[in-house]
Formats: C-alpha cells, sequence, structure tokens
C-alpha cells in the first residue's frame, strides 16, 4: 500500500489486514505487506517523517508487515484533530446517540470476529483460542459502555432553602490512551470505550510490537459513524509517540498500562503538565494455599493463572505461598500440570504460544539463569521446548527453594515462570505476601471464611480473589496500589475516568411583598 503521503480509506486498510489474517492462516509465505497506519481525521495516512517499523510474527519470528513510525509531530496532529472534534460535532452529540454509535461499533467487530482474532495472535502470539476470547471481551466491553451512556447522572445538593445546588457530569475532554502488548485489543477498548461513553475525544497509542487490531479497530469506527477527530491512532515507538503524547500539553488526561519504570516517566510527565493520569503497573502476585484449600481447584487455578498468555498477564500467578503441611503434594500435581501442557505456534491453538518478542525472550531467560544461579531449585522446564528452534518460545518453568531477596522472586519477569515457597501460619502468610513493593493482584485459597475474610483485608493489593483467580468481567474495577500504579479500570468507576464533576449553585430570591399577609 504505497501512496506517496496521501490518504487512504480506512476501508482499504481493514481490507489488507483482512488479507494479512488470511495469508498468516494460509501460510502463504508472502513478503512482509506495507501498511500506512497514523489514524487522523478518519484518515490513514503514513508517518509525517516517512519513516517505517517491523511488526513482527513472533512464533517465526519473520516480519508480517512495515507500519508508520509516528513521532512528536503525528501526535501533535491527533491531539489537534481530537480537539477540534471535542469543539465541534461530538460535542452535540447525545448520550444516548454515543451509545448507539458504541453499540454499533461492537456489532462491527463481531462481525469481524474471526479477523481480528487471527490478528491478534499473529501480533501478540497466544492461542487463537484466547485471542478469541480477547475478542469477545472487547466486545461485552464496547457494549457495557455503551449502556452507560446515558445514564451517567448527577445530584442535588441540599443546601437549604433559597439555593438549588447540583452537579453535573462533564467530559474530561482529549484524552490519550498508551496501550500494551500483551492484550492489544481489550486495553485498547477497555479504556477507550469509557472515554468516548462520556464525550471525550481519543488519542491512542499502541505497543509496536502489536499494532494491528487497534489499526483495524480505528478503521471500523471510521466505517460506523463516529466523527473525523473522535479517535485517532499515532503508531510508533513508545520512546518516541509514546514520550510526545505523555508530555503533551493539549491533553486533558491520560492512561497507561505496562512497566512500573515506563509507568513512572509517564506519571511524571503527567504531573510537570497538571494533568489527571490512571496507571496500572506491574505485578509479583502470590497465590496463598492453606492446608484446609480444595487442591483440585487451586491447582487449576494455578496453572491457568501461571500460564496463561505464557504468563505474560500483569495479574498472572508469579509466586505460590503454600502451607508445609500440602506444599509437597501441591508442586508434584502442580508440576505434572505444567509439563502436560502443549507449546506450539499460536495458530496451532495450543495451550502456550510464544513470548512477544526477542527481547522479552531474552529477560525470561536472564530470568531463569538468574535464579539457578542464586541456587534456586528447577522443578520443571527452563529452556526453549523441543522441536521450537525458530520464535520466542519458553518452557513452563517452575522453581522452588527460591530465596525471597533473589531476582526471581523480587522482580516482575512476565514470562511462564513461577516462584515457589513455604509457610507455617497466617501471619507468616500475610508478611510474605507484602513483602515487596508491587500490589495488584492476589489470592487466597480455603475452605475457612472467616480467615479468607480476613486476609483479604490484610493483604495490601488492589484486587484479591478467594478461591479462583481471573474472577471479574467487565463490570469488576482493576487497579493497584503501591508500585503497580493508582487508579481503577473496568466497571463503573473506569468511566468515572473520564468525566468531571462540575457544580452549579443558583441562589433563589423571593420577591418582595411574597411574605403571608
Amino acid at each position: 500500500m504505497t501512496t506517496a503521503g496521501r490518504a487512504i480509506s480506512p476501508a482499504d486498510v481493514l481490507t489488507a489486514l483482512d488479507r494479512l489474517a488470511a495469508d498468516a492462516m494460509g501460510a502463504s509465505g508472502n513478503g512482509p505487506m506495507q501498511i500506512e497506519s497514523i489514524f487522523v481525521d478518519n484518515e490513514i495516512r503514513p508517518a509525517k517523517s516517512g519513516r517505517e517499523f517491523d511488526s513482527i510474527d513472533p512464533s517465526t519470528g519473520r516480519t508480517v508487515a512495515r507500519l508508520s513510525r509516528g513521532d512528536a509531530e503525528d501526535v501533535d496532529r491527533a491531539v489537534q484533530s481530537a480537539r477540534k472534534a471535542l469543539n465541534g460535532p461530538w460535542r452535540t452529540t447525545t448520550p444516548q446517540e454515543r451509545g448507539e454509535m458504541l453499540h454499533a461499533l461492537a456489532s462491527a467487530l463481531e462481525a469481524n470476529a474471526e479477523t481480528f482474532s487471527i490478528l491478534e495472535t499473529v501480533d501478540v502470539g497466544k492461542p487463537l483460542s484466547s485471542s478469541r476470547g480477547d475478542v469477545a471481551g472487547a466486545i461485552a466491553t464496547l457494549r457495557y459502555n455503551a449502556g452507560a451512556a446515558d445514564k451517567l447522572e448527577g445530584t442535588t445538593v441540599p443546601l437549604g432553602q433559597g439555593f438549588v445546588d447540583f452537579t453535573e457530569m462533564e467530559p474530561l475532554g482529549v484524552t490519550a490512551h498508551i496501550v500494551p502488548w500483551n492484550f492489544p485489543l481489550g486495553m485498547a477498548a477497555r479504556s477507550v470505550a469509557p472515554a468516548l461513553a462520556t464525550g471525550c475525544t481519543v488519542v491512542l497509542k499502541p505497543a509496536e510490537q502489536t499494532p494491528l487490531t487497534t489499526l483495524a479497530l480505528a478503521s471500523l469506527f471510521a466505517e460506523n459513524g463516529f466523527p473525523p477527530g473522535v479517535l485517532n491512532v499515532v503508531t510508533g515507538y513508545g520512546e518516541e509517540a509514546g514520550a510526545a503524547l505523555a508530555g503533551h500539553p493539549d491533553i486533558d488526561g491520560l492512561t497507561f498500562t505496562g512497566s512500573v519504570e515506563t509507568g513512572r516517566s509517564v506519571g511524571a510527565a503527567a504531573g510537570r503538565a497538571l494533568k489527571p493520569v490512571v496507571l496500572e503497573l506491574g505485578g509479583k502476585n502470590p497465590m496463598i494455599v492453606f492446608e484446609d484449600a480444595d487442591l483440585d481447584r487451586a491447582i487449576s487455578a494455578a496453572v491457568e493463572g501461571a500460564f496463561d498468555n505464557c504468563g505474560q498477564v500483569c495479574s498472572s500467578v508469579s509466586r505460590l505461598l503454600l502451607n508445609e503441611n500440602i506444599k509437597d503434594e501441591f508442586l508434584d500435581r502442580f508440576v505434572a500440570k505444567a509439563g502436560g501442557l502443549r507449546t506450539a505456534a499460536g495458530l496451532q491453538d495450543a495451550d502456550l504460544g510464544p513470548l512477544v518478542s526477542r527481547e522479552q525472550h531474552e529477560k525470561v531467560f536472564e530470568h531463569i539463569e538468574s535464579a539457578v544461579s542464586e541456587g534456586a531449585t528447577l522443578l520443571i522446564g527452563g529452556g526453549r521446548p523441543e522441536g521450537l528452534e525458530n520464535g520466542y518460545f519458553v518452557e513452563p518453568t517452575v522453581f522452588d527453594n527460591v530465596r525471597h531477596d533473589s531476582k526471581i522472586a523480587c522482580i516482575e519477569t512476565f514470562g511462564p515462570v513461577v516462584s515457589t515457597f513455604g509457610f507455617d501460619g497466617e501471619e507468616q502468610a500475610v508478611k510474605a505476601a507484602n513483602a515487596l513493593p508491587y500490589g495488584l493482584a492476589a489470592g487466597i485459597f480455603t475452605s475457612d471464611i472467616d480467615r479468607a475474610m480476613r486476609l483479604a483485608k490484610l493483604i495490601e493489593a488492589g484486587t484479591v480473589w478467594i478461591n479462583g483467580w481471573f474472577i471479574g468481567g467487565v463490570q469488576a474495577p482493576t487497579g493497584g496500589v503501591k508500585d503497580s500504579g493508582f487508579g481503577r479500570e473496568r466497571g463503573m468507576a473506569g468511566i468515572g475516568n473520564y468525566v468531571r464533576i462540575k457544580n452549579i449553585g443558583l441562589q433563589v430570591f423571593e420577591p418582595q411583598g411574597s411574605g403571608d399577609a
């Protein structure tokens, strides 16, 4: 799709992405597809600089597409477009109309669900069935927020006779969204949908590793009635386009999901500009299993929690805290289940796919090697699966006898790697759970509900799950404490990120002579 700077119709880009998905399923071996990907004013153009970057299939390591490498100039154009739309026709769109547009977008995504699922798998590497679930989740997110669009009500304030005082919910304004690579479509929908439902306009920056479904989603926006400028997408690198967006003076709010290190930089940029920011950052999440737990349920949850999306989940199980009375039995069964998982290219729809990138692959193996060098006992895994010499694959890996102060115990790995620890009583378990600066998610497995509720209040995490993992849906707010960030996404709490409260007070003057005769 060479265009020499001309705008391309979103329908043409969607057709190209559909062809890319078909090529992937047919393993055609065609060369990389060139796709312009700066989406502004409902048009798609190359980056102003003319530069491009590669989109890599992590199952093979080959380039599947070359996209536009946006930078500060492209970000500025996108923000200006969003500002113009906010002050233009979007301002007069009623809440009901915004909800109807989001419902139409959800239906369009549903009609193209298989193409989006394939693109997500090609980009991220995850099993195709997982991508299908992610697309279904994005559809549900759009519909949930569509239903909320005309239900954002203010309140009346009782100041007493002679006064009328009330609040209104106003859109925050132009909002910036920097989304990660592990769930690119779902994370985009999670913050973009409530922003649009409240009447904001959006500039979205997908991760450079996984831009394809975001670009496809933008094309659907243009095809389903959203005015130009309501949604804008700038593809490119975080240190260029992402940094320019985070520090742009004309955005009104920012949402970021990613690493703690990058989150500090994003938060600092937003703070300097005095813009509200929502940060969901990393986790090193503990799952606590007591001696009275249902071990079948706990082991199944641990396998899913540790190895879903090849461990590339902020809220994954990365630390197993096991009561000494059941630790050996638990580990024997957990390791056996982990050993039975099949790893393959994402489109082959095995239990695990590859990691997302060469950089992530190297990081995970660095953590594995550090654990071995620090004396941890490798129970299973630790290498590349047999027969998968290409791509970024790692075996499910479990360590025991891990030092609490070791790298593998203290730093987020973001891969299919689990560290295990023993404990004797509740106090020791809570102390270990709270020992790290992270505080995203935690789990408690016990048949004693009093214990579960008591410890849930003591554990320092934004989410605590009891006798399950990954509990929740589009209605349930998520977010962290401590170094895992602040603010909440999903549910009505997530919608609150994109409104500001205006108070309006009126003093009522009684006309003279209105008293009793």
